[in-house]
């Protein structure tokens, strides 16, 4: 389980810290708005999104298992961080957080990273899709204006409580919106380098500032930004306590592993290497537990700014440390700058992530997929967005792992 950042620095040079640290400001300045929508949508404070990049970004580059994987908060962990926010309040979180970190370091011990192998690829689509799908929903309320004041944290109720309000669509929230969606997609197509987030979020958000647009900001909703790390604590821990977020600690766990290997998998493609899996689940153990002992949310590998990083040029985990610092720099010293960005803009940005995280670009050949694949594939979406994140991913291995050995014993 020997971290690749030990193996990377045997042969490290200038030339290469050079690349590693354009690449790692690069991916801050995407990470920054994410982290902090992210954080938004979940339920949680603004700021917590941005301790969660620093503190589980640092770790995860720093003892991880891939070269290039960019660790954070990320869109996955909404629907799941939401919901235990809602039940069991934010403290609650923590816990069930240092929980899973604790978990993640014994499959580690236990190297249970190559059972990553074994979840079907169906199971894991349709996974992707659901969380897609409810993040988006998550986001109407903000992109349309809408003044719904207790959103439920179901799909079909929440969409029927925002349908209700319909009437209520502010047309400046809509036109903030759409012109973030706008320029997000326009600046990547023209400017795939170079960090359009950032640039798209300051862009709208001083559109609206010098407009006078009656706009919620994070400011105006949630006030100031923190301009510092917390200090470490833990959160209350009983007996009743633990037994209570055993099933949310699960999740997270097997979300944070899931998630992580999937992106180290895609990173192995995009730079023709390969990563250590238990070397991975090592270091989401230990950002988690770091994340929750700062107040920060689950943390993992993350896929969009882990590509993004390959593009911007990173080829070792200094790239993330970078990534790391370079958060913490700014939140010292433009924390009061992040308090205008627009609330509307973030929705989109979300927006774009969840249409992104579906990957519409594969839909004509998951249909085209073996019938018992395409069952799997909806059943698990299904189950994702009606039910339960758990009940999908128990019912959707089971069955799938279930079809396989089916299929394994008609062959001769």
């Amino acid at each position: 389980m020997k971290p690749k950042l030990l193996t990377t620095l045997e042969t490290y040079s200038p030339a290469q810290f050079g690349a590693d640290a354009i690449a790692g400001v690069t991916v801050a300045m995407v990470a920054i708005p994410l982290s902090i929508a992210i954080a938004i949508a979940s339920g949680a404070a603004p700021g917590t999104g941005l301790v969660t990049a620093i503190v589980g970004g640092f770790l995860i580059s720093l003892l991880g298992g891939s070269r290039v994987q960019i660790g954070g908060p990320t869109g996955a962990f909404i629907v799941v961080v939401y919901g235990v926010v809602a039940r069991h309040g934010y403290d609650g979180l923590l816990l069930a957080t240092l929980m899973a970190g604790a978990i993640l370091l014994l499959a580690a011990l236990l190297r249970a990273g190559n059972l990553i192998e074994h979840v079907p690829e169906p199971v894991v689509n349709g996974f992707t899709i659901g969380i897609a799908i409810i993040i988006a929903s998550s986001q109407l309320k903000d992109f349309l204006g809408l003044p719904t004041q207790h959103v439920p944290a179901d799909f079909l109720p929440k969409i029927a409580a925002l349908w209700a309000d319909r009437a209520a669509l502010s047309l400046p929230a809509l036109a903030t919106g759409l012109g973030a969606i706008a320029l997000i997609v326009l600046l990547r197509r023209w400017f795939p380098r170079f960090p359009g987030l950032i640039v798209a979020m300051a862009l709208v958000s001083a559109a609206v500032l010098l407009g006078h647009l009656p706009v919620d900001t994070i400011g105006s909703r949630y006030g100031a930004l923190p301009a510092r790390l917390p200090l470490p604590a833990l959160p209350p821990i009983t007996a009743t306590r633990l037994v209570e977020l055993a099933s949310s600690a699960l999740t997270i766990a097997f979300l944070a592993a899931i998630e992580s290997l999937l992106s180290a998998m895609v990173a192995d493609r995009l730079i023709a290497s390969s990563h250590r899996p238990n070397a991975e689940l090592l270091a989401q153990g230990c950002a988690n537990l770091g994340s929750a002992l700062f107040g920060g949310l689950p943390a993992t590998g993350a896929i969009a700014r882990t590509a993004t990083n390959v593009r911007a040029g990173g080829k070792t985990p200094v790239a993330g440390l970078v990534h790391a610092v370079a958060i913490l720099l700014v939140m010292m010293v433009a924390a009061p700058l992040a308090g205008f960005l627009a609330m509307p803009a973030l929705a989109a940005l979300l927006l774009v992530t969840a249409w992104n995280m579906s990957e519409p670009h594969k839909w004509r050949s998951y249909w085209a997929a073996p019938a018992a694949d395409r069952i799997l594939l909806l059943l698990t979406l299904g189950l994702t967005v009606l039910a339960d994140l758990t009940v999908a991913i128990g019912v959707g291995v089971g069955l799938g792992l279930l079809l396989k050995w089916l299929g394994n014993r008609r062959q001769p």
